[in-house]
């Protein structure tokens, strides 16, 4: 049997109710590596952002399903470098974590292929039904 192994990658945003008004979304984020197998296994669920629009007006009007997935492929990473890090550091830094997790799972994941892989972007239910998308 042929070991099961990353295909693509899959980020699920959803609107976070509590904190979203009118001038102000607030989204969870949830990094998820899609394998061979069929099965997703979670990378990072600890990630989400904020933003909101100055005066009185409404985010809504501010809003792109292009926008979201960018923001979203920008939070769960890689992050920006720091400190004497440069920015291939910080990025190849980014993709051992990533197969270390998966590895932790069971599926031995190459980091570089990690970082080629596609990327899909999710938005939810209810922050499609919010923006009105």
């Amino acid at each position: 049997m042929t070991p099961a192994v990353p295909t693509r990658l899959v980020t699920h945003v959803e609107l976070d109710e509590a904190h979203t008004t009118r001038r102000q979304l607030s989204v969870s984020a949830r990094l998820e590596a899609e394998l061979s197998d069929g099965r997703a296994l979670v990378l990072l669920d600890d990630r989400g952002w904020n933003e909101s629009v100055l005066g009185d007006g409404d985010i809504r009007t501010h809003l792109t399903r292009a926008s979201l997935e960018d923001d979203a492929r920008t939070v769960v990473g890689p992050d920006e470098p720091y400190g004497d890090q440069t920015r291939e550091q910080a990025a190849a830094a980014h993709w051992a974590a990533l197969a270390g997790i998966l590895a932790r799972q069971g599926v031995p994941a190459d980091p570089d292929a990690l970082a080629d892989l596609a990327h899909a972007v999710v938005l939810g239910a209810r922050l499609r039904a919010w923006a009105g998308f």
